[in-house]
């Protein structure tokens, strides 16, 4: 049977779910799922980030750190390590700093 999946995952995110021999830690369909959640997730709270940005006149970093120990709280459904992928994703997608970015992305017009 050929694996057919087409959506490509990134090494960061894969990362997040290897251990230190370089294995996946859970089924590959799972971990698949678990990308897909994380995407979606990141993709999912732009605009409600940016509304927070403009509306409460709040500071990039005070909203992504916000947004992460969100995630990463108990039942808030992501492990510590998808939480901070989730929350660097959502950072580049806005185009905002933020540590787990190696360089700054640049910013929307």
């Amino acid at each position: 049977m050929s694996d057919e999946y087409q959506i490509p995952i990134p090494p960061s995110f894969e990362a997040v779910h290897r251990d230190t021999r370089g294995r996946l830690t859970l089924p590959r369909d799972d971990f698949r799922a678990r990308y897909e959640l994380c995407e979606d997730m990141a993709q999912m709270l732009v605009e409600p980030c940016q509304a927070r940005l403009h509306d409460l006149g709040l500071s990039e970093d005070v909203i992504l750190a916000r947004t992460e120990a969100g995630l990463a709280a108990e039942g808030g459904g992501f492990s510590a390590g998808e939480a901070t992928w989730v929350t660097t994703r959502l950072a580049e997608l806005l185009g905002w700093p933020h540590a787990g970015l190696t360089a700054a992305p640049p910013r929307p017009r």
